[in-house]
């Protein structure tokens, strides 16, 4: 780890996004165990999101942006522990567990996850600005097409793939513009994550749980 990084368990400035996002919808994956892992993930006690207050107003003014044209933001995923990471890692490192390859790598081992940057030993969602979503039409219920499934980790689930349609790839751009307009920006081999740009701990990352419980409120 680079000399400069440390990992804390200080929770101060980190913001429920039910609270600070009215209207925000939340499928947190990996509380559940419908996931690439199979199981719960180490950290998430509650089914919840958290950022930094820092990116929960960058993505309150993208959830502005989107309201007024008929959709709302549904978040998978946002601040993780690092120790989440590690059960990832630890996972990883298991070669017969492959119980939701069908779903999630069915064209690729779990080592290249890692090689091809699907999964990180160390992710910027624990530093508390990053946050996977994607968008829900209000006028029907459902989410967007967007072309491929949350955590498919496959090369249809990058932001430029050809594999998609001109629609599918169209609401992809969407989102991406709407979220880069407001202070994010994007990888190039997962169309649902985003990172804030100037994010207030570029060299801390958090371990507490994702609970509201260990946020200190005003």
């Amino acid at each position: 780890m680079d000399y400069r990084q440390k990992v804390t368990m200080d929770s101060s400035g980190f913001v429920l996004l039910a609270d600070y996002i009215p209207g925000i919808v939340q499928e947190i994956r990996y509380y559940s165990t419908y996931n690439f892992v199979g199981e719960r993930v180490d950290g998430y006690e509650e089914p919840v999101a958290l950022l930094t207050v820092e990116a929960a107003r960058a993505l309150k003014r993208v959830a502005a942006e989107v309201n007024v044209q008929g959709y709302r933001l549904k978040i998978y995923d946002a601040y993780r522990p690092a120790n989440a990471v590690r059960h990832f890692v630890m996972w990883g490192i298991d070669d017969l567990d492959l119980r939701m390859k069908p779903f999630f790598y069915p064209d690729l081992e779990k080592q290249e996850l890692f090689k091809r940057g699907y999964i990180a030993s160390q992710s910027s969602h624990s530093r508390g600005s990053a946050v996977d979503l994607t968008l829900l039409d209000m006028r029907t219920g459902k989410e967007v097409d967007m072309g491929s499934p949350f955590d498919l980790f496959s090369e249809v689930s990058h932001p430029d793939s050809a594999a998609v349609t001109e629609a599918q790839h169209a609401n992809r751009m969407f989102l991406q513009s709407a979220m880069v307009r407001n202070g994010f920006q994007p990888i190039d081999c997962e169309w649902w994550h985003f990172a804030l740009k100037d994010e207030p701990h570029p060299q801390t990352y958090f371990e507490f749980p994702v609970s509201g419980r260990y946020l200190l409120r005003e």
